[in-house]
């Protein structure tokens, strides 16, 4: 009996074809599983920062006020709100006074937060455990209640450090009400910055300095190095990425920084500690001006770039050279 056509004319594929088949697309399933974990993130990132970022891109070049809030309509004025911006010599004043506060926080933040991870380094296993727990409190204390805190120290009448100075002879210092007075309120809000900010930096910096290999210290100490020579010639050069990332990350987040301002001082007074989220802020929510609050808002973003980048890409060019 002769068999049909179609299975007469049928050829058998090659020996285990479809096995290989199969582990053709579980290869391809493995090779995309990474790209699928980190999807949710990735989208999540886009939609709470994307959005905003571009929102906030598209409000500076439109004019928005509180007309076009309840409206939900505003007609598009290009670079006007920017040039309206730039011509404010207040914004100058604003823009020097951030660069300045930037600079003396992360300068303190860097040097006390090494200091006190060298001392961590030393401490017997007891007193480095009550110490680092000690920086792991202050740092995961919420931002406000850090800041009351402060806030009840160094109130005028009752205040922890009015009192203290006042006992020990700066009679100058009763009643004193640190918030009235621009360099005072400045100083206020330095030490809570630098409170808040060194343990983040100590903790870091331990745990790179935990990696360094005991070895090298030894050798360097045999050759009569002291400390500062050990740490300036073996230490910083093996954590130097370390130390940038940390840099970076303080760079940006006392540079951005607001709620301890607004709710200490609100840039007073007579906006001595007015910084450029502040000033956004102010011109917002005062003003109802949201179209130069978002030019503002922009400005800072590419401010903050312009300190970075320069700063990113010497130490990559480093990296690269070792």
């Amino acid at each position: 009996m002769n068999r049909p056509a179609s299975a007469a004319g049928a050829r058998p594929g090659p020996p285990g074809d479809g096995p290989a088949r199969g582990r053709l697309g579980l290869r391809g399933l493995r090779n995309l599983w990474p790209y699928l974990l980190i999807a949710p993130t990735v989208v999540g990132a886009v939609l709470l920062l994307g959005y905003p970022l571009v929102r906030n891109l598209l409000m500076s070049v439109q004019e928005y006020g509180m007309g076009e809030l309840i409206r939900g309509d505003a007609p598009f004025v290009g670079l006007a709100n920017y040039w309206e911006i730039l011509s404010d010599p207040e914004l100058w004043e604003v823009v020097h006074r951030t660069l300045w506060w930037t600079g003396l926080n992360v300068l303190l933040i860097m040097v006390l937060g090494t200091l006190v991870a060298l001392m961590l380094e030393r401490l017997g296993r007891v007193m480095r455990i009550v110490v680092t727990s000690g920086l792991v409190l202050a740092w995961a204390s919420p931002v406000i209640a850090t800041t009351t805190v402060f806030q009840w120290l160094f109130a005028s009448r009752l205040g922890v450090v009015n009192w203290a100075l006042t006992r020990l002879g700066f009679a100058s210092f009763e009643n004193f009400s640190w918030t009235a007075n621009g360099r005072a309120a400045f100083v206020v809000l330095l030490l809570l910055v630098v409170w808040q900010s060194v343990p983040f930096v100590a903790i870091t910096l331990h745990a790179a300095l935990l990696t360094v290999p005991a070895e090298l210290h030894e050798s360097a100490r045999l050759d009569g190095a002291g400390a500062w020579r050990i740490f300036r010639s073996v230490t910083l050069p093996i954590l130097r990425p370390v130390f940038g990332l940390v840099l970076c990350l303080e760079i940006i987040w006392v540079f951005r920084c607001f709620v301890q301002i607004w709710a200490v001082t609100g840039g007073g007074p007579d906006r001595a500690t007015t910084t450029l989220p502040v000033h956004a802020y102010r011109i917002a929510q005062s003003l109802h001006r949201y179209d130069l609050g978002a030019a503002v808002s922009t400005l800072t973003v590419l401010l903050l770039l312009a300190v970075l980048i320069p700063y990113l890409r010497r130490m990559l060019r480093q990296e690269a050279e070792e």
